[in-house]
């Protein structure tokens, strides 16, 4: 008689396994298992939702956007960023909890954005000569940074395990940079030969497949129930308030470095095609951002990736200003579009290693609204003031140095009050330990 077959292993997530963030950050280098299948939609929507970002982007440097006088463009585009900043400011910090326990209600944000980005650019078809384009372009701007929170909260309850949280976030980051490079050249082409309404077009097609994949996002509660005082405690130590900061004056070097190249360029008479090589340097500095990071954690710690992104963010825009001229500003935007998303994920990682107690779809969303806040404050300052090239650079040297030192001298404050605080363990000499017993392994000092 045959011997009964094992019982059918439970459905259902695997149980989480705790590791340190050095662990999920050697996996990025490992052999493991692919990513789950509700991450994997995710992953198809970010592709998606990128590709057109990147063309609606090209559509509007070839467009009334950029057609006009600057200084009339200016005074549009400032009226729109401070229009942004309401839904960040006011309704994220008021309608955020209760869509966090809504069933589905961040996944309903990402369907959304996509959707109405499709209807969107079908509107600005026909007004890329229109005075329509520009709260047209305020609304797609919007839209993404609303996905951009959504996304990050979504996360976390994607994964098998906690442990898989800084490889899924690296996983969207490049994915963010490919799919951004890659839909570069074509749309630079299909504007070149056949005008902005076509690179529109295939802009729509690509937030039409984002909103079909993100139909199959799995429809989950970010957080059930308010925050504990342990998770509250844990957020705000010092060295997750001290990272939180240094990601928001990047992002803020990120907005302020965006809008201050598109009205130099526009001031100086560069072709369309311009654009484009910047929107490519920058896809192209993600991407390389999400590939260097991984092999550099594990040298050293988070700590000092996030402080070596500021350093050399500084020394680049202090590098530039001895050059100047256009292809300084795709440089710059590469060497930003690198710090800029290697420093998230040492972000991601210091919060989970110092925050274990955090429901990390509400924290991330949480600090991604701040975020994105800074950067539209940042991209604020080039289009209220008119400033040369190179000083310009030299607000981003300046904002990327004070960052810099800010994070430098917190850190060091805070190991001198460690020192004070937490004696240091001393270790007895060899002569003054008792024996080691038979087949015991006598600690090393």
């Amino acid at each position: 008689m045959a011997a009964p077959l094992p019982p059918p292993a439970p459905r259902g997530r695997a149980p989480a396994v705790r590791r340190g963030p050095r662990g999920a950050w050697r996996a990025l280098g490992s052999r493991r298992a692919a990513p789950s299948a509700p991450f994997v939609h995710l992953a198809r929507t970010q592709a998606l939702i990128s590709t057109g970002d990147t063309l609606v982007a090209l559509a509007l440097a070839g467009s009334l956007f950029f057609s006009i006088s600057p200084d009339g463009a200016r005074t549009q585009v400032a009226q729109y960023l401070v229009l942004t900043m309401a839904p960040f400011a006011v309704v994220a910090p008021l309608l955020g909890p209760w869509i966090d326990r809504a069933q589905g209600g961040r996944r309903s944000m990402v369907i959304l954005s996509a959707a109405v980005r499709v209807a969107v650019c079908v509107l600005m078809i026909d007004d890329l000569d229109g005075l329509l384009l520009f709260p047209e372009a305020l609304a797609v701007l919007v839209l993404g940074k609303g996905y951009s929170v959504a996304r990050a909260s979504l996360v976390p309850g994607l994964v098998r395990d906690e442990s898989e949280l800084v490889e899924a976030n690296a996983r969207l980051i490049l994915i963010l940079g490919v799919s951004g490079f890659a839909a570069a050249l074509p749309g630079l082409l299909v504007l070149e030969f056949l005008g902005g309404e076509w690179v529109l077009g295939m802009a729509a097609l690509a937030f039409a497949g984002a909103t079909v994949a993100a139909l199959r996002i799995p429809s989950t509660r970010v957080a059930d129930r308010p925050a504990p005082p342990a998770e509250q405690a844990e957020l705000r130590s010092k060295g997750v308030l001290l990272g939180a900061s240094a990601m928001a004056f990047l992002r803020a070097v990120v907005g302020f470095l965006a809008f201050h190249l598109a009205f130099w360029y526009r001031g100086d008479g560069a072709p369309t095609w311009w654009f484009g090589v910047v929107l490519a340097a920058s896809s192209l500095g993600s991407l390389l951002g999400a590939a260097l990071a991984p092999p550099l954690r594990r040298a050293v710690r988070e700590e000092r990736i996030l402080l070596g992104c500021l350093v050399v963010t500084t020394l680049a825009a202090l590098a530039v200003l001895q050059f100047g001229g256009r292809v300084s500003g795709a440089v710059l935007a590469l060497v930003v579009g690198i710090t800029a998303q290697g420093a998230r994920l040492s972000f991601d990682a210091i919060v989970q290693r110092d925050a274990p107690d955090a429901n990390y779809g509400r924290s991330f969303a949480r600090f991604e609204t701040r975020f994105q806040l800074a950067w539209v404050v940042g991209a604020a300052v080039p289009v209220l003031i008119h400033l040369p090239l190179l000083a310009g650079y030299a607000v981003v040297a300046v904002l990327a140095g004070i960052a810099t030192v800010s994070y430098a001298t917190g850190h060091q404050v805070k190991a001198t009050w460690l020192r004070r605080v937490v004696p240091r363990r001393r270790v007895p000499p060899p002569s003054a330990r008792p024996p080691a017993r038979p087949g015991t392994r006598t600690p090393a000092p």
